[in-house]
């Protein structure tokens, strides 16, 4: 392909993104292929000769779409987003035609001081210690596993990344039986052992208990274990629970143990002074994490990880070979020294075009559109003789059940279960699902970028539709 074709083939790739966003919500949202069926369509060998754009381009259409689910969809209200935008496509354009490999100040100067000069901006966006710097990460689950390593070293001297964990004592990380399993798989990538991962209960309103987390970590001091990390979560994966990061921090101060914050989705709200409330005593914690690429409009993937001791975070992962040494070593920042990945994507580029699209009043007035939205959805809810909420409602996320009198926990299970295929078949809206208390519970996240009230109304009606459809006749 030729520039001349280039040019004529991205007009046609482009003309189809704006057809696609107009058209999105008449798209089932959630894709409605069978396993294997996508994996039929295509050749078992490569082609040997090449092939004209438009065939492959037709192919996509045909073959790829079908097998899409479409997250940018306003009823995609499962899991938590992966919030696209418009700015943040063309950021994601821009630094494809790059094509920069961004390891070092080097290899691409603006790369690093764009990226040096954003963390400064969420920083002071939500709130953090100015004294603290940030670095992007790809995802949380990443990010966790730096703070985890990071964790690691520091209380074994530095002596784990030169002699292996053999002789080390046996170390300890906290956390809720809340925490996302990314924490688990940390702990095992770390060599810690998932045996060494203490989950510490929690209250009637899901959070950490920071009576039973001293209990545990004096228990394992007295049986000759070394506490190493705790890590706590602003807004856990299923019901958005809220840890008390004052009380852990001071107990982390105690016992001189690593505190890391994971604040995936819900640290996003920081950006609003009201919910400041949840980073009250921040300054005990180590680490922090966050993804604008959940709840602020930027492409997957980009999570913004920060550190109150960067020689901590070096001490663990800079590593010097000759053909890495430069001019400019030591005098900037080589971001590769700042995680585990050597190469990196220049991802600052596509937050930098949505921060400066929306600004932060903008972004801020999208996201208390949508937590008054999910008000107004629990209200509905706590209104409906066949609904209940499972946990109160958090930000933008309501969790709820389907109830009836003559129910039991287990008739309330599969009939909410039933209600949540039925709505998901329907191709109009996307939910998943956890458990709370042996409770199959429906989460219904108001978090889509292009989400407007009318799109919370529609779901409102669909479901209830759907439920009494399940409910005629009564059980």
């Amino acid at each position: 392909m030729d520039l001349s074709g280039f040019r004529e083939n991205a007009h046609e790739i482009v003309n189809w993104i704006c057809d696609y966003y107009e058209t999105l919500e008449s798209r089932p949202v959630k894709s409605r292929a069978l396993p294997g069926s996508i994996k039929q369509q295509i050749p078992d060998h490569p082609p040997e000769l090449g092939e004209a754009f438009a065939t492959i381009w037709n192919d996509f259409q045909q073959i790829i779409l079908p097998g899409m689910t479409h997250w940018q969809h306003p009823h995609f209200h499962a899991y938590f987003p992966a919030n696209a935008s418009l700015p943040s496509i063309l950021g994601e354009m821009a630094t494809a035609a790059l094509g920069a490999q961004c390891m070092i100040w080097d290899t691409s100067p603006a790369a690093a001081e764009l990226e040096e000069k954003l963390m400064r901006w969420l920083l002071e966006a939500y709130g953090l210690p100015s004294s603290w710097e940030g670095v992007i990460q790809d995802t949380a689950s990443t990010a966790t596993l730096i703070a985890i390593l990071t964790a690691r070293e520091q209380v074994n001297r530095w002596q784990s990344n030169k002699t292996g964990l053999a002789s080390s004592p046996v170390f300890r990380v906290y956390g809720s039986t809340e925490l996302h399993s990314s924490i688990d798989k940390a702990i095992q990538i770390a060599g810690i052992g998932l045996n060494n991962l203490v989950r510490i209960p929690v209250d009637n309103q899901r959070a950490l208990v920071p009576e039973l987390l001293e209990a545990a970590i004096e228990q394992d001091l007295e049986s000759g274990l070394t506490p190493m990390c705790v890590i706590i979560a602003l807004g856990s994966t299923s019901t958005l629970a809220i840890d008390p990061l004052a009380p852990v921090a001071a107990i982390c101060r105690k016992y001189n143990i690593w505190l890391h914050v994971d604040a995936a989705y819900a640290g996003n709200a920081l950006i609003l002074p009201e919910y400041r409330w949840m980073i009250e005593g921040i300054e005990g914690a180590d680490s922090f994490v966050v993804n604008p690429h959940k709840w602020l409009f930027t492409h997957f993937d980009l999570s913004a990880y920060f550190i109150k001791d960067r020689e901590a975070l070096l001490r663990t992962f800079s590593i010097l070979p000759e053909y890495l040494k430069t001019e400019t070593t030591g005098l900037v920042n080589d971001y590769r020294d700042w995680g585990i990945a050597l190469g990196r994507r220049f991802r600052a580029l596509k937050l930098w075009f949505v921060l400066r699209t929306f600004g932060m009043a903008g972004l801020r007035n999208v996201l208390r559109d949508q937590i008054r939205w999910a008000d107004w959805f629990a209200e509905q809810v706590d209104a409906h003789p066949h609904m209940e909420q499972v946990t109160s409602h958090a930000f933008n996320m309501v969790c709820l059940h389907a109830i009836h009198p003559e129910w039991t926990l287990n008739d309330m299970n599969v009939y909410t279960e039933r209600w949540l295929k039925r709505i998901n078949a329907s191709g109009r809206a996307y939910l998943t699902h956890t458990k709370v208390n042996g409770i199959y519970t429906i989460r219904v996240v108001l978090g889509q970028t292009y989400l407007q009230q009318h799109h919370v109304q529609e779901l409102w009606s669909w479901m209830v539709t759907e439920l009494a459809d399940i409910l005629d006749p009564p059980v």
